[in-house]
């Protein structure tokens, strides 16, 4: 049993004193090492991650002079420029799209409460986590090796780190569904095809739909670096920028991508009012 708490004090004035902390009470303790071991995890990270204050003073000077001779803009090659957004686009497009088309049925069949195969679940998951949890890039250096160079083995890391990630996110939306409907639908004599055809599919495309816009944006974004890797895109320009010191043109490619994803969040979010 817990130990009996201290009735409140009455003050003078009518109100009530704050009870006494008790250090030595279990709670309390807990607490304190809670606060003390994420404190000391704090720190060994940032150990770890070499952050020195410091360095960063020494750098911005660097980091200004640069940023002076960038102005103005290098405008010679917009229509090189226009391309290569464009093909970031459209890695982005191409490989969400088909990432969703295989997410669809993927995610039925890893929801708990509909899967047919519980074990056929239990791999399939393990599969789509793997997927999800390593990056995009990391999969499109691996295709660059296996397919070479170019916007294709873009498309395909993007493609497989995208089915785990949309997979996920429409089987939790399918777990939430109300029982009622399945086991209504189950009760006309329906089969699990039919019931997944006319019950589950329906209600849950509008968050299919979400979720694969709301990917395609974060993609988007992300296929402006796979170029660095050999995959395509505007990436391979803001490299080469780099590598040659070519601030002005580095300018140009950054606003070229700010641009680029602007408008694609734009577009997302009025897709989003019309489907969803």
């Amino acid at each position: 049993m817990s130990a009996p708490t201290a009735a409140p004090r009455r003050l003078a004035g009518g109100g009530y004193a704050e009870p006494a902390l008790d250090w030595r009470s279990g709670a309390v303790q807990r607490r304190i090492a809670t606060a003390v071991g994420l404190a000391a995890f704090v720190a060994v990270c940032i150990v770890v991650a070499r952050v020195d204050p410091l360095a960063l003073a020494r750098g911005l000077p660097r980091l200004a002079q640069w940023a002076a001779t960038a102005w103005p803009p290098n405008l010679n090659e917009l229509d090189a420029i226009a391309l290569r957004a464009f093909e970031t686009v459209a890695i982005a497009t191409v490989g969400t799209l088909a990432a969703a088309i295989v997410a669809a049925p993927l995610s039925v069949l890893i929801a708990r409460n509909v899967a047919p195969s519980p074990r056929l679940a239990v791999a399939l998951r393990a599969v789509t986590n793997a997927c999800r949890g390593i990056d995009t890039v990391v999969f499109a250096i691996l295709f660059v090796a296996a397919v070479g160079l170019g916007p294709f083995a873009g498309v395909l890391g993007m493609l497989v780190h995208s089915i785990g990630v949309i997979a996920k996110l429409n089987a939790e939306a399918i777990e939430t569904l109300p029982r009622a409907p399945l086991e209504a639908a189950a009760l006309t004599g329906a089969g699990h095809a039919k019931i997944m055809a006319h019950t589950v599919l329906p209600a849950v495309l509008p968050n299919l739909a979400s979720v694969s816009l709301y990917v395609w944006e974060a993609n988007v974004r992300t296929s402006t670096v796979l170029g660095i890797v050999g995959a395509g895109g505007i990436g391979i320009e803001i490299k080469a920028a780099i590598d040659l010191l070519d601030f002005q043109r580095l300018l140009t490619l950054s606003m070229a991508v700010l641009l680029m994803v602007a408008a694609i969040d734009r577009l997302s979010a009025w897709l989003r009012r019309r489907l969803v």
